[in-house]
């Protein structure tokens, strides 16, 4: 089912409902451990699941003779086959981030073609973040260096229209295709309205729905929607939200994400003693932000698991 069909089906049934980002293991673990993750979620019926695509980072290796030989290594590989394992195991669906980094438009195609095979309907686009020894970000030869480039080769394949422009009777694909949002701002943008103006020529070509970036005061949200609604972007808004449950995301996330914590949430977190204080702080924060949303009729809320379910399955307790 798309993304925009779970939407509706919360509207219409006035049941609010949520969906889950996890992260792919990393190298040498199996796929037991996305199903430890899942199962004590599964259990509230998400909507969907969010699988996050890692590229490859450059590694350098000292060989005996003293020279250094750069190697390419992907430390979280699987998610395609984590999206097909969670659809045949779960019977939920499941969503793969795609991103520009790593591939050409030919690798792009080739997978979009393997995950339509697959059965998996919607997708969620992204630019991704530079490798760790760029300082800015480099596309793949004949690559997108953008999102909104890459967006449109997928909108062009469900339209039929394949790189290969001799192929004839090319079957179409019907992906339902989601884009990131930034209530408050993408890093590189230079103001919001720029940035939101970007995010509606995504819109325009094709994107149909909008996952957020994570954010820690609601009122942000509701501004982002309203300058949204007001330049014509009419596709759903899912926001989404992370629990801080460590002392040390305190400062990470706000560096990591560039994003605002409220003096209110920044103030209890400060003060907190230990880890176990601050998630105690953090899980609550979540729990009234998403009452909050659902108060103002937001049917589905997206929640950010770093891949530990814990803290996830109190808030759902606690808002479900």
């Amino acid at each position: 089912m798309k993304v925009t069909q779970h939407i509706e089906n919360a509207i219409q049934q006035k049941k609010p409902t949520f969906s889950v980002e996890i992260l792919p293991p990393t190298k040498g673990n199996n796929i037991q451990h996305i199903f430890d993750t899942l199962d004590p979620l599964v259990e509230f019926n998400p909507a969907f699941i969010d699988v996050t695509y890692h590229r490859e980072e450059f590694v350098y290796k000292k060989h005996p003779n003293g020279l250094l030989e750069r190697k390419s290594v992907r430390k979280r590989p699987g998610t395609v086959a984590i999206c097909a394992a969670i659809q045949n195991h779960y019977k939920v669906d499941a969503i793969p981030h795609i991103i520009c980094g790593g591939f050409d438009k030919e690798d792009t195609e080739n997978a979009l073609i393997e995950l339509n095979f697959l059965g998996i309907d919607n997708l969620l686009v992204l630019r991704g973040d530079p490798v760790k020894s760029e300082s800015t970000f480099m596309a793949e030869p004949n690559g997108h260096r953008y999102a909104s480039e890459l967006l449109e080769q997928i909108a062009n394949l469900n339209k039929g229209k394949y790189l290969d422009d001799e192929l004839e009777n090319s079957s179409k694909t019907d992906f339902c295709i989601g884009v990131a949002g930034y209530p408050e701002k993408h890093f590189e943008a230079p103001n919001l309205n720029i940035d939101l103006n970007y995010l509606k020529k995504k819109v325009d070509l094709g994107a149909e729905y909008i996952v957020t970036q994570m954010f820690f005061d609601n009122k942000r949200f509701f501004d982002f929607v309203d300058k949204c609604r007001k330049i014509g972007i009419e596709v759903p808004i899912i926001p989404g939200l992370k629990p801080i449950t460590t002392q040390s995301q305190i400062t990470a996330l706000p560096k990591t994400f560039h994003v605002d914590l409220p003096d209110e949430l920044a103030d209890e977190l400060v003060k907190a003693k230990d880890n176990k204080e601050v998630k105690e702080i953090g899980t609550e924060w979540t729990i009234n932000q998403s009452k909050e949303l659902i108060e103002n009729g937001i049917p589905l809320i997206h929640y950010y698991t770093m891949s530990k379910s814990d803290v996830v399955v109190r808030v759902l307790r606690g808002v479900m």
